[in-house]
């Protein structure tokens, strides 16, 4: 098991957003953790990383507890994290923000990896020399996309990649997200739009008010009732 969460719990403040769950990612998988917004998704995510403070549970990765690892020892270990609002670095240009994906690394891949970005988001290659703040919305997503990939991920977390993106956007970061879990990343995404995440994992999680719910693979998740009506807005009936 890449990814073993335990009776995770989390939140801010008096907060307690995430409530003691539950979830596993296996190598090779895509694995979607969703829900309404406010449920405690991206708290779960943060948690995960470190970057909120676990107040009860274990989280271990490729065999070891990170409970107490260090933020930023996680990317060489090859647990790397996109976070909702993409997080780029807007004052650099988009070769400079992809060259920060690769800081802690010192083989001689990088040039290649870094070519290999400009293959799989052509439209960074068109920009490499813009600053990366004057990018789209969309544009801004495929960077930090980009970014995280230049560490090569073992695990990859995404926070919400179609967050404020248009429609046809939104379809191409999915496609893009597709086509990186079939070149054997491992990825563990946290989406509000259920349908297209769905569409995309092997398996599911539903979390509702801090809470996992429901577990179980993607076609049996869009086909169930409950998830029909309550996330792609469907009758029960």
């Amino acid at each position: 098991m890449l990814l073993e969460v335990k009776g995770l719990e989390a939140g801010y403040g008096g907060i307690r957003a995430v409530k003691g769950i539950d979830l596993e990612v296996r190598a090779g998988e895509l694995v979607c953790l969703i829900g309404a917004n406010g449920a405690g998704k991206s708290t779960a995510l943060r948690a995960i990383c470190g970057l909120v403070r676990a107040r009860a549970g274990s989280v271990r990765y490729a065999g070891d507890d990170i409970a107490g690892a260090q933020v930023h020892e996680l990317p060489r270990r090859g647990l790397v994290m996109v976070p909702e609002g993409r997080g780029i670095f807007a004052q650099l240009t988009v070769q400079e923000n992809l060259s920060m994906g690769a800081f802690m690394r010192s083989d001689d891949g990088i040039s290649r990896d870094l070519e290999r970005q400009y293959e799989i988001f052509p439209r960074l290659k068109e920009r490499h020399t813009q600053t990366a703040g004057t990018l789209s919305g969309g544009e801004q997503q495929m960077l930090a996309i980009g970014r995280a990939l230049m560490a090569r991920p073992k695990l990859l977390l995404l926070d919400e990649p179609s967050m404020g993106l248009a429609p046809r956007l939104v379809s191409k970061i999915f496609e893009i997200v597709r086509d990186i879990a079939q070149q054997g990343v491992t990825i563990l995404l946290v989406e509000q739009n259920a349908r297209l995440a769905l569409e995309v994992a092997a398996r599911g999680y539903v979390m509702e008010s801090g809470n996992i719910t429901l577990a179980d693979a993607a076609g049996n998740l869009l086909a169930n009732p409950k998830v029909r009506e309550a996330y792609l807005g469907e009758s029960a009936a």
